[in-house]
């Protein structure tokens, strides 16, 4: 970023908390980047033979050689062929630094489009969750929100400066968030709103009607919302809540303009067969989480059917609006499956005890809803998912745009780790591995470009000259086994000693030309829950979405 952008980002973010917060009040601060976290940026950073996938969908291209400049990718050299030595007269001169990165592979930074900090505004747990993003290779976050629009802000100005272990952060707002122009529950006043959240260094709107004035968002105050933002450059995403998809499906809402929903809602609501809505029991009540998280499960015997001519046109409709989708299977998943989800190998070693609290049933906290969780509940989840996945597949192989987010800090789903279980989900899904691959790194970063016109001038997301220096380096490859990107890598039958061995996890985390030690910031994370374990009981806080 150039300094005439910092400058202004940073007078925004101050404008911005100037008017949110009361005088003398301060929020906490994430800790300062210390001088042993993240080498460079250098000068000149050489990573050697190494294998890339560039993003783009194009196959593995190597041996290369990369060479990075403070923030930026200025050469990727083809050095030799496989399987015969490197020619060592076409390798450019080392630099300040140099990685050795012989058969070994080289992705771009992975994009998650659906991020929570969790706790956030509370300095060690953004900590926390920040290492375990980068650990896993996520070098830029869209926060829907990451958490208050001022907190968010904040936090996106000091990772800008590189001032704090984090990824690059996009800030997208709620309607209504950080002013005091009364509620959003007009065309004129969503309009006026986005006016004024667009002085500010926000990246988007989080459209939902969720948390309003009202229970739901009138369709006017919807399309007005998201035509403005669209006028100011501001992107557009939905969470499209049941309380008002009678009004408002996936289809409406891709009709009013807007850029991208995330989840399933109003997809299969777009698709119905014998009603307009869904066939709810009739004791159905929305605030019963697992009423509302249950019955979800059943709208796969209640819409159209694969390949009918509702479903092709859904799909057709979708390519011609050229709408995005942000699945975010991962954080659905335990209702297919609660047991997998509940005792994944990572919890023991990096759940907070008070993030582990927070999962546990409960009337209270949001999608703890394992009230009395049955066979019936997973049987038709899963067969939602067959249903859901087919979309998704048939929308990417139609040309649409499909992208990887996470959402996690609920339901059983940890940050960083249950991001590349999205991986594996679209796999299931029929997904090449590199389709998988370009939704975590190109396609994202597509949809983030989009709405100011940049789509065609990409700061990240590729592997390219010119490209912000943003990398994943691992050891494994990734298209063979997607679990070696966990930080716990994947199991391995060792046949040369018959040890059973853990291969994989991401060895380095490139951030603006900042090199990452993964393994450390995991090292990291397991000290703080360590910490937390020896202080005793916590008592967690209630989430809302």
């Amino acid at each position: 970023m150039n300094r005439s952008r910092r400058s202004s980002l940073a007078l925004g973010v101050a404008a911005l908390l100037a008017l949110a917060l009361p005088a003398g009040a301060q929020m906490e601060e994430t800790t300062r980047r210390g001088a042993d976290e993240g080498g460079g940026p250098y000068d000149r950073l050489v990573i050697r033979g190494a294998t890339i996938l560039d993003g783009t969908g194009a196959p593995p291209q190597g041996p290369v050689d990369i060479v990075i400049e403070d923030d930026r990718i200025v050469e990727i050299r083809s050095v030799g062929y496989p399987g015969v030595p490197i020619n060592e007269r076409r390798r450019p001169e080392g630099g300040e630094r140099v990685i050795d990165w012989e058969g070994r592979w080289v992705l771009p930074g992975f994009v998650d489009m659906h991020a929570h900090t969790g706790g956030a505004g509370k300095a060690p747990q953004a900590e926390y969750t920040y290492k375990l993003w980068l650990a896993h290779g996520i070098t830029t976050s869209r926060g829907v929100g990451h958490g208050s629009a001022t907190w968010s802000l904040q936090e996106k100005a000091l990772s800008e400066r590189n001032e704090i272990v984090a990824p690059r952060m996009f800030t997208y707002v709620r309607p209504g968030e950080v002013w005091d122009g009364g509620p959003v529950d007009t065309p004129e006043q969503a309009r006026a709103w986005v006016r004024f959240i667009a002085e500010y260094e926000v990246d988007g709107a989080r459209v939902d009607g969720l948390k309003l004035s009202g229970p739901n968002m009138d369709p006017p105050v919807f399309a007005a919302l998201v035509d403005e933002a669209a006028q100011h450059g501001l992107g557009t995403v939905a969470h499209l809540g049941q309380t008002h998809l009678a009004r408002l499906t996936a289809l409406d809402a891709a009709e009013a303009g807007l850029d991208m929903m995330t989840h399933y809602y109003g997809l299969f609501e777009s698709l119905l067969t014998d009603y307009s809505i869904q066939d709810w029991p009739l004791d159905y009540n929305y605030n019963n989480e697992q009423h509302r998280f249950g019955q979800v499960g059943r709208l796969w015997e209640q819409s159209a059917e694969p390949g009918s001519e509702a479903w092709n046109a859904l799909i057709d409709r979708f390519l011609e609006l050229d709408f995005g989708l942000d699945p975010t299977m991962t954080i659905y998943e335990a209702s297919r499956d609660v047991m997998r989800a509940r005792e994944a190998e990572w919890h023991d070693e990096y759940t907070l005890p008070s993030q582990w609290d927070f999962y546990q049933p409960s009337r209270e906290a949001h999608g703890s809803y394992w009230f009395y969780w049955t066979s019936e509940d997973e049987f038709h989840w899963n067969r939602f998912y067959q249903k859901w996945m087919r979309f998704l597949n048939d929308y990417k192989n139609a040309g649409g745009i499909v992208t990887t987010g996470s959402d996690s800090g609920f339901i059983y789903k940890l940050y960083g780790f249950d991001y590349i279980r999205e991986f594996e989900l679209l796999r299931e899904a029929g997904f090449h591995p590199v389709e998988v691959i370009r939704a975590a790194t190109y396609h994202g970063a597509l949809q983030l470009h989009k709405p100011k016109g940049l789509e065609d001038q990409l700061e990240f997301g590729i592997l390219r000259p010119g490209m912000k220096a943003d990398l994943v380096l691992v050891e494994e490859n990734p298209l063979e086994n997607l679990k070696v990107l966990y930080g716990t890598g994947a199991v391995k039958l060792n046949d040369d000693t018959g040890e059973v061995e853990r291969v994989g996890g991401i060895s380095y985390t490139v951030k603006d030309g900042i090199v990452y030690d993964a393994k450390q910031l995991l090292a990291d994370v397991r000290e703080m829950v360590r910490a937390a374990k020896a202080a005793g009981p916590v008592t967690s806080e209630s989430g809302t979405r």
